[in-house]
Order: structure tokens, then sequence, then C-alpha cells
């Protein structure tokens, strides 16, 4: 049920997501990465340090595997990502991160930390605290890739 200001929870949730989202954007335009979308983002926030196969981001990232693959091969195209054998199995492939996107994570981390701070500010330790606790205990019930 909507509060009284007509918002409900999923949409006070996103646009919190979406004003960090902005500046992590913003952050990583001003470093000269100034080609990656929010759809890109998506897919490529979910691969893993030792990478992933396409069919695990498509699923992670709740999109199709082709959305997943014409994602990626922009992403590689771009030089954030690229594919390697599987040592796992020679007849797969891992998207795992490549130098340009390993150059770009840190200063998207760095700008999240900054939104971070200024949120903290705001709502104090406690409250963040709680927020993050209480935000944490829901992921676990609404993401089946949590950990």
């Amino acid at each position: 049920m909507p509060s009284d200001n007509g918002l409900n929870l999923g949409l006070l949730l996103f646009i919190p997501y979406r004003a960090m989202e902005t500046r992590v954007f913003a952050a990583l335009a001003a470093a000269g990465f100034d080609d990656f979308t929010p759809a890109q983002a998506r897919v490529f926030q979910r691969i893993g340090p030792g990478g992933n196969r396409l069919t695990e981001l498509a699923e992670q990232a709740q999109i199709t595997k082709q959305s997943a693959g014409f994602l990626v091969d922009q992403l590689e195209r771009a030089g954030y990502v690229e594919r390697v054998p599987d040592p796992t199995d020679a007849r797969a492939r891992l998207i795992r991160i490549a130098e340009r996107g390993a150059r770009a994570v840190p200063l998207a981390a760095a700008a999240v930390a900054e939104v971070e701070a200024e949120w903290t500010a705001l709502l104090g330790d406690d409250r963040t605290d709680t927020l993050r606790d209480i935000l944490t205990e829901l992921r676990a019930h609404t993401d089946p890739w949590a950990e």
C-alpha cells in the first residue's frame, strides 16, 4: 500500500538508486569512460572475479541470453570485457573484465562511496546502519543470487 506521499516502497528504493547511478555515470564520463550505458552496467556489475558464462550473466541481470549477448558484444568492442576459454569446459567461453573495465571499477566504487558518505551524513550512522541491515535482509528474500 502506498504511503501518504503516494510512492510505493519499490519507487522509494528506485529513486535513490537512480540518483546514485547518475552520479556514478557522471564520474565515469568525467574520467573518459563516457561510452558506458546503464543497460551495460547491469551486466558488467555481475561479472565475478574469475569471469562468468553468458547464461549466468543473463540470469543474474534478469534479461534474455540474446540481450546479454548484445550488451556483452558492446562492452567487448569498447574494451570493458573480454571473452576467454572456460578452463572447465573447452566448448564454453567466460566473460571477464578487461583492462579498460578494471580501470573503471575503482572510479565507480569511489563515486558510490562518496554518495554513501553523503547519505550517512544526512541520515546519521545509526539510521544508515539500520537501513543497510533492512535492505540486506530484504535482498536475502528477493535476490536468488544473494550470498
